[in-house]
């Protein structure tokens, strides 16, 4: 009956990762208090809407896609950035010439990464989290390692299951209930998880629930103008964008820093 003792471990992990799971959760619902239940200025500006679709890495890929556009900026679908005009119009245009450098050119992957952490982007994001639009770093944070532990619960489950039926010495034609007794606390885990798929999505992981009513809100950008393309960006990520080079090469960027980062 050693198998029984696998078990209880599986109902413990599986119980223990799903109710913290459910308090995080339960936490990041409400507002922070005291926090403003809609934008404390009549409209957002791009930045701010950019970090709440998509966070930081959306904020840099806005002012990259600006830059371009206004001629301030070439991207290459190679991955590869040239400084045009060095006189940027905002602090996160400034972030994106410095991390350039002095040659004018550089990948496209290091200037994405520094615009995202740069001052300017934290100052906008900690503006959005004071006014109850975005979701506080601490509690995104909790959010995403509450998941991972779930997902760790269900693979431990499995694990304990298959330790459980081929252990020795055990009667012939128990691994049938057995296999049912550790499907519960997989369904549990699963279940879960489904659900706080289903709660989250489409919603961005870093705006609040005021913050997704405004994104909400917002009507669809009518193509052809230059502002309005910028909207769908900011919205949207650069899967917005129609031109095929340009997209390449933000593209490039994205894969060429995840396997940096990796």
């Amino acid at each position: 009956m050693l198998w029984v003792l696998l078990l209880l471990v599986a109902w413990g992990a599986a119980a223990v990762s799903c109710i913290r799971l459910c308090l995080v959760t339960a936490g990041a619902a409400p507002l922070p208090s005291g926090a403003a239940r809609a934008p404390v200025s009549p409209e957002l500006n791009l930045y701010e809407t950019a970090f709440l679709a998509g966070g930081p890495q959306r904020v840099a890929d806005l002012a990259l896609v600006s830059m371009h556009l206004r001629r301030r900026l070439l991207l290459a679908r190679t991955g590869w950035a040239t400084v045009v005009d060095p006189e940027g119009r905002d602090e996160v245009e400034r972030t994106v010439i410095r991390a350039i450098g002095p040659e004018g050119q550089s990948r496209i992957a290091p200037i994405r990464a520094a615009a995202a952490a740069a001052d300017a982007v934290r100052s906008l994001a900690d503006r959005l989290v004071a006014a109850g639009l975005a979701v506080p770093h601490g509690t995104r944070t909790d959010l995403e390692s509450a998941a991972r532990a779930v997902r760790g619960a269900a693979v431990l489950v499995v694990v304990l299951a298959a330790t459980a039926m081929v252990m020795p010495g055990q009667e012939t034609g128990y691994a049938g209930p057995v296999a049912a007794w550790f499907g519960l606390p997989l369904v549990l885990t699963l279940g879960c998880l489904a659900i706080a798929r289903v709660e989250n999505h489409p919603y961005s992981p870093w705006a609040s629930p005021s913050g997704q009513h405004w994104l909400d809100s917002l009507p669809a950008p009518v193509r052809g103008a230059d502002r309005d393309l910028l909207a769908a960006v900011a919205v949207r990520g650069v899967g917005a964008l129609e031109d095929p080079d340009l997209r390449a090469a933000l593209l490039s960027g994205a894969r060429t820093g995840a396997r940096t980062a990796g």
